[in-house]
């Protein structure tokens, strides 16, 4: 089935951080009607950060149509969580939701003893959530900011990952979403960027460290994806031509992401551990 998306321009517009779904204009595909599972997730149980808008949200559908049950952490966005939660539950797969900031230690500890308690343990970690502003000017970056950032971005998925791994069996698989940053970063983006390039080569690292146990530490490097983050975060203008850049011309949308991460956590991917899957629209990752 081939579908057509919308290419720049696009509508002006601008939401608060961090955004919602339903007021994107045109709404992001994340294949509520376009993705077909074929059971290759059958009685798995899956962690998504950032699971209730953009790419975590078109993970949730995919890996319940593939027959995982999820659970869902997300920060404050309890009308599009709900979206998901039916979603998945119309599967007839578990969604579990759990709103909270994963800035906080504790909090990602929580989030892996929900999962333990209310799916019965961990076979996938998909470290999605994220922090995202835009800065023309270095001195317009304040401390709270940078911090923020690599809070968000890096230290959760630490903190997250080590709380996890005591609960993962041989097999499990662990997905971090980096970027098209991590290769080749948006100077306006440095904060961002820069927590990118970092989850690049924690990537990399925890793999080796984690071989011996048989869990397996992947990447997804994202190019321009229409989500929520994008109205919330960048000026009028480059949301206006978003997407335009890459060879495709266009942005990507979450559910053409999907299937990349389904491959990631399925078991017949069992000797793929280390590597950074790329979906950038034709633009090259090195």
């Amino acid at each position: 089935m081939s579908i057509t998306y919308p290419k720049p321009p696009y509508p002006e517009q601008q939401q608060p951080m961090p955004g919602v779904t339903e007021a994107m204009q045109p709404r992001p595909d994340h294949g509520e009607t376009s993705y077909r599972g074929a059971g290759r997730l059958n009685g798995k149980r899956a962690v998504i950060t950032g699971g209730d808008s953009g790419i975590g949200r078109a993970v949730a559908i995919a890996y319940a149509r593939e027959g995982a049950d999820v659970l869902i952490a997300y920060l404050n966005e309890a009308k599009d969580a709900q979206e998901v939660r039916q979603l998945v539950e119309s599967e007839g797969r578990k969604a579990i939701l759990v709103a909270g900031d994963l800035q906080d230690p504790d909090h990602c500890s929580m989030v892996i003893r929900r999962a333990v308690e209310d799916l019965g343990g961990i076979d996938i970690l998909v470290n999605n959530a994220a922090h995202q502003a835009s800065f023309k000017d270095i001195g317009d970056i304040s401390n709270e900011e940078w911090e923020l950032t690599f809070k968000v971005n890096i230290h959760a998925m630490f903190y997250l990952i080590k709380a996890a791994i005591p609960h993962m069996q041989p097999g499990s698989a662990i997905i971090n979403t980096a970027s098209i940053n991590s290769d080749m970063p948006n100077p306006v983006l440095l904060a961002y960027a820069t927590t990118k390039g970092a989850i690049q080569n924690f990537t990399g690292g925890l793999a080796q460290l984690l071989a011996e146990k048989g869990i397996r530490v992947n990447a997804v490097a994202p190019g321009p994806i229409w989500t929520p983050l994008i109205p919330s975060t960048l000026p009028t203008d480059s949301v206006v031509s978003f997407g335009k850049q890459v060879p495709m011309a266009r942005a990507g949308q979450p559910a053409e992401l999907a299937t990349a991460y389904v491959m990631l956590a399925d078991p017949l991917s069992s000797y793929t551990s280390g590597a950074t899957v790329a979906v950038t629209g034709g633009k090259p990752f090195i």
